[in-house]
């Protein structure tokens, strides 16, 4: 049987990365048999991230290195889509995973307000008193990979109005069908959907987890599609 390494829940969600909540949903639509192992340490599995998935004797890490090996061993997330589609469809990923993400990130790692929550559920096993040093140096190089990434150097509201198209994008696709391609979910539901999720699902009340949290039509594409996949 499989085994995915992930993160562990968080804030609602089934993992508190959205890449491993990614990994979660291909698998499921994959129909392969499978396991969950929960870390908070990503440290000893291969480029130091997660998630990661072990098979007999070799580990995969990097949910798109999962979907190729999925995809090597029969399974099949675009079937019906056209060469067109497919394209867009690798466009809609990036965005989730080279912006999108980002947003999440500085939400939930520069916001002063959310810090303290966040610092608490990731690193929940380290003693209190240690865990207010380690990860205050931690935190200080996370967000200076942000400023040099550039997202890191807008404030709050210019980066909601940076994300803002993406989340237009998303919504305009949603008005044709269900899914961003039509009535069944493909490998793109499986990259978008868990961003959206994890955007609505930060806690405290920042203005892009509001702006996902209540907004009918990316909410309810986010709860669709977390019931398709499992």
């Amino acid at each position: 049987m499989l085994t995915l390494i992930t993160y562990p829940p968080a804030f609602g969600q089934p993992s508190a990365s959205p890449f491993c909540v990614k990994a979660m949903y291909l698998l499921n639509h994959s129909g392969q048999k499978w396991q969950r192992q929960d870390t908070p340490d990503p440290r000893n599995w291969p480029k130091g991230k997660l998630p990661a998935l072990w098979i007999k004797d070799e580990i995969i890490g990097d949910s798109d290195n999962i979907r190729t090996w999925l995809e090597q061993n029969g399974a099949e997330f675009d079937g019906s889509l056209s060469d067109l589609d497919r394209a867009t469809s690798r466009a809609f990923i990036r965005m989730a995973e080279e912006h999108l993400y980002f947003h999440i990130m500085l939400d939930r790692w520069g916001d002063d307000t959310v810090w303290p929550i966040v610092r608490d559920t990731y690193f929940a096993s380290i003693p209190s008193l240690p865990r207010r040093i380690i990860t205050r140096g931690l935190r200080r190089t996370v967000l200076k990979g942000m400023q040099t990434q550039g997202l890191g150097r807008l404030t709050a509201t210019e980066r909601l109005a940076r994300v803002e198209p993406d989340l237009q994008a998303i919504t305009h696709r949603l008005w044709q069908g269900p899914f961003l391609f039509g009535s069944t979910p493909t490998a793109a539901d499986a990259s978008v959907a868990p961003m959206l999720a994890a955007m609505a699902a930060t806690p405290g009340e920042t203005a892009l987890s509001q702006r996902v949290k209540n907004d009918e039509i990316l909410s309810a594409y986010v709860t669709r599609t977390s019931e398709a996949f499992g």
